[in-house]
């Protein structure tokens, strides 16, 4: 099983668990599941998982709880699983720290897409890719933001961040005092297949302005009735 990328499968329904391994198990990955949140968080420091799908309703400790533990010591990424489908829940598991939500139920070829495209945000660039590092990084005074290696340095200080914020990020700051709708910003960068509604982008830039503060030189401005807009000053 060297070189394949684990997936730690968190959900109390057996048969869901064992269907999510199967199909996860056919793309090549490695997989464990663990049926509760206590058993979660245990094989999360076991088994190291290089991501999660983790069910919001467990017995015990919930999905949100265990979404909110590992995130607090750990960048893993994290897709919850719910027939919850208020936007309530999918904000709350997003301002937790989850890199995405699927809704049950859900196709098995949409739940594999969206595991490898998380994967992919967190692979570590390849030797032909370093080249280009140039022109995936954005500096402003007291601010870094490298695309290719995804770390961010306020203040010469690294901000561990998680890849939707750190390329919503890039992005505004790729185009500065240019406005951005929800709608863009939801089309650039989750992608036209992303089904999900516009608070999303909210909730994001909630939680950057709260790791990245303002600069004398430069700040996230809300565009009130149009959207967003990196400010240089």
């Amino acid at each position: 099983m060297a070189g394949k990328q684990k997936i730690l499968i968190v959900d109390d329904d057996e048969n869901i668990a064992e269907l999510i391994s199967l199909y996860l198990t056919k793309e090549c990955f490695d997989t464990k599941i663990v049926y509760d949140g206590e058993a979660a968080l245990s094989a999360f420091d076991t088994y190291q998982p290089g991501l999660i799908l983790l069910d919001v309703m467990l017995p015990g400790i919930d999905g949100y709880q265990v979404c909110r533990e590992i995130r607090a010591r750990s960048q893993t990424p994290i897709i919850m699983l719910s027939a919850k489908g208020e936007v309530f829940d999918k904000v709350l598991g997003l301002e937790l720290g989850a890199d995405d939500y699927i809704m049950k139920p859900f196709d098995s070829k949409e739940m594999v897409a969206r595991v490898k495209a998380v994967l992919r945000r967190y692979q570590p660039a390849k030797p032909e890719e370093r080249a280009e590092s140039q022109s995936k990084l954005v500096e402003y005074p007291g601010l870094s933001i490298n695309l290719t290696n995804y770390s961010v340095l306020v203040n010469r200080q690294n901000v561990d961040m998680p890849p939707k914020e750190l390329e919503l990020l890039y992005f505004l700051a790729s185009s500065p005092n240019q406005v951005f709708t929800r709608e863009q910003l939801l089309d650039h960068i989750w992608g036209y297949e992303y089904i999900g509604d516009t608070r999303t982008v909210d909730v994001h830039i909630k939680r950057l302005r709260e790791k990245i503060g303002d600069h004398s030189s430069w700040n996230l401005r809300t565009v009130w009735g149009i959207g967003y807009k990196f400010e240089v000053k």
